[in-house]
């Protein structure tokens, strides 16, 4: 995995990746990795849905994450009509808070949460509980019971005890517990190997090669109470073809096929997740939703025709595609380091107020980001910098390799783009760091929907003398 005990942040040449070129103009921006509404000021400061990010930071400081509610939208729109047909989940891990739970539902988009959490957030925001869908490998009896009570539209099973759970659970309630069988199809998805979930080794589904998913679905078919929906199936994320769904598809639809002969029933649902890619660096080609509801439109079609089965509706579970790119994060540059490597080289590091407590994903899944300076214009020569954080870590990485201007000081502020799928979600309090608001951004208006926590909120769970 790593050589190097302090990771990757050691291992790299002091000119980074051959996928890095040096920009002709390091003040513009590459539109594909940011939000639709982005664009830079005449002096140079970075625009988000109308607000100047200067006038953003002044009222609500930094670091902040910034949403453009008009390109998620537009996002979550595109999904839905190009995958006209189908039911589309948004998936509540990426980002959920209460506005993004009513713009999602306001676009037509049903709802995937995994935990008791999300459950209450998508509640509290009025989201129908019948479009609402459960996922987690590990539901206790107390969010199964919630989930039932609360009429959830399906739950997306894991286990064996699960199952079992789920059976006691809706003869107690008295309720009918609608579900999908989680499957592994063991595929490979061309991924990091802590987000590719299809393949064997792992903690999530049942197993098609070993006989569990089939028998997963006979529990559920015989179980008082559970109504079958269909399988479910998710092969990894920030996948940017269709080739991983195409095996998958093939696999998955095979046993739908065997289940509906052995059973003699029709099992009307399937979903084949998520994953869509977005682009975080010029090194990535994401493709399109028309594109995706095409390819994945004629791999369903075609399966079923050779296996002679019906076809089901499909689902479809886009997050990160969805609000990744419609969230950038702004920063205030501390301090500039430039430190001597070997053989006369120089590695520029440019420190930022926020960190691994905000953005844990270079640390943890070797991530790449872009940024951009984002307060003025610099007319200096671009130079190779490394944007860390302030955190007591050596891996403590904002962006690995990115070119600012060699002018770039303390006190100017940089946006990194792409920052909506798993940032704000995954963020701590690592150093007891205070996570950032999120600001919500549309037509020159800027909104606080997730507040900035404070010291009295950092304190309030601490309960010693």
């Amino acid at each position: 995995m790593r050589a190097h005990e302090a990771g990757w942040a050691h291992a790299e040449g002091p000119r980074g990746p051959s996928w890095l070129r040096v920009p002709g103009d390091v003040n513009d921006l590459v539109p594909l990795l940011w939000s639709s509404t982005a664009r830079k000021t005449p002096h140079g400061s970075l625009e988000v849905g109308g607000v100047d990010l200067l006038d953003l930071v002044a009222e609500h400081g930094s670091p902040a994450y910034v949403l453009d509610e008009a390109d998620f939208r537009a996002r979550a729109r595109a999904f839905r009509e190009a995958f006209d047909g189908y039911d589309v989940y948004y998936a509540g891990k990426a980002f959920l808070c209460t506005t993004v739970a009513r713009w999602a539902a306001e676009e037509g988009l049903s709802l995937d949460v995994c935990s008791a959490g999300e459950l209450a957030v998508a509640l509290r925001a009025g989201f129908d509980p019948a479009r609402i869908g459960y996922h987690g490998n590990n539901k206790t009896v107390a969010e199964l019971r919630r989930a039932l009570e609360a009429g959830i539209g399906r739950v997306v099973v894991d286990s064996f005890w699960e199952i079992e759970r789920l059976a006691v659970l809706a003869a107690e309630t008295g309720r009918t517990a609608r579900v999908m069988v989680r499957v592994t199809a063991g595929v490979e998805a061309h991924t990091h190997e802590y987000i590719a979930t299809a393949h064997e080794d792992q903690k999530f589904g049942f197993s098609i090669t070993s006989g569990d998913a089939l028998d997963a679905v006979r529990r559920v078919h015989g179980a008082p109470g559970l109504e079958l929906l269909g399988l479910h199936s998710h092969i990894g994320s920030q996948i940017f073809d269709t080739s991983g769904f195409e095996v998958a598809a093939r696999r998955v639809l095979a046993l739908h096929a065997v289940a509906c002969e052995e059973l003699g029933v029709r099992l009307p649902e399937l979903d084949l997740g998520g994953g869509f890619g977005i682009a975080y660096t010029t090194q990535d080609d994401p493709a399109d939703p028309a594109r995706l509801a095409a390819e994945m439109t004629g791999i369903v079609e075609r399966e079923c025709r050779a296996l002679a089965v019906p076809m089901p509706r499909v689902s479809i579970e886009p997050g990160r595609a969805v609000v990744g790119p419609a969230m950038c994060t702004v920063y205030e540059v501390g301090t500039v380091k430039v430190v001597e490597l070997d053989a006369g080289a120089t590695r520029t590091y440019v420190s930022v107020d926020g960190g691994m407590s905000d953005n844990i994903r270079t640390a943890l899944y070797d991530a790449d980001y872009s940024c951009t300076l984002a307060s003025r214009r610099s007319d200096a020569a671009p130079v190779l910098a490394r944007v860390v954080g302030k955190h007591c870590e050596a891996g403590d990485i904002v962006v690995k390799d990115e070119f600012v201007p060699g002018d770039v000081a303390p006190g100017d502020l940089l946006a990194v783009p792409g920052t909506g799928a798993y940032c704000r979600s995954m963020a701590s309090n690592y150093n007891h760091a205070l996570r950032p608001p999120v600001v919500g951004v549309r037509d020159g208006i800027a909104t606080v929907l997730v507040r900035r926590e404070t010291e009295e909120d950092l304190l309030r769970t601490d309960v010693g003398a």
